[in-house]
């Protein structure tokens, strides 16, 4: 699959590139990807709802009221789930939820997903560039001159580029990932996916072992 390379000015330098159709044109295997996605959001979740239950209720442990006599059901102690302020029956505990997948099915997912994007032609490969300074102001004029300013996009680079995440920190539609933290509920997520030219070849060699 050939597309052309664009600067952040969002023209065409006249260049091509070709993506694999073994990691960008394979017939996507929806069960990868729900697996995959159920992990990413699994491993978010932190686990540390807890509620008191009968035992750990403080208070004290003295019968309320006469066994029989009263014309109500008997009561044994104040902090019995029957009661306002008593213990929670079988109330929540910490759990951790996260889960494994072997290497094979999530490489097999994140090939899936950007060959979901690249069918639907959401991706877009631009030049590398970089800022000197980090300003916001930058990187929304790269998204207006991409298109996507008003789109959920994300933006992988080969490697770390602190200049370029900070500056795109405070807008909510837009993320920067390196490949090697491209992940496939991201990459779903997004309506447009942004590589740059030296990402691609980290992508495939990634995807490809």
């Amino acid at each position: 699959m050939k597309v052309s390379v664009l600067d952040i000015q969002g023209k065409d330098t006249g260049r091509k590139v070709d993506l694999s159709d073994a990691v960008y044109g394979i017939e996507p295997n929806n069960h990868a990807v729900y697996l995959d996605v159920k992990q990413f959001l699994a491993n978010k979740r932190q686990g540390t709802h807890k509620a008191k239950e009968r035992a750990e209720i403080s208070g004290s442990t003295r019968k309320i009221k006469k066994q029989k006599g009263t014309g109500t059901a008997r009561a044994g102690s104040i902090k019995s789930p029957v009661f306002r302020g008593g213990g929670r029956i079988f109330g929540p505990r910490p759990k951790d939820y996260s889960f494994k997948l072997n290497k094979n099915l999530k490489r097999l997912a994140r090939k899936s997903a950007l060959s979901i994007q690249a069918k639907d032609n959401n991706i877009i490969v631009v030049e590398d560039f970089s800022f000197e300074t980090p300003k916001t102001k930058n990187f929304m004029e790269v998204l207006k001159a991409l298109g996507i300013e008003n789109k959920k996009s994300l933006f992988v680079f080969a490697e770390s580029n602190k200049n370029v995440y900070l500056s795109s920190r405070n807008l909510k539609h837009s993320k920067v990932v390196t490949n090697s933290g491209l992940s496939t509920y991201e990459l779903l997520n997004a309506n447009k996916v942004v590589l740059f030219e030296s990402t691609l070849e980290g992508i495939e060699s990634n995807l490809s072992k």
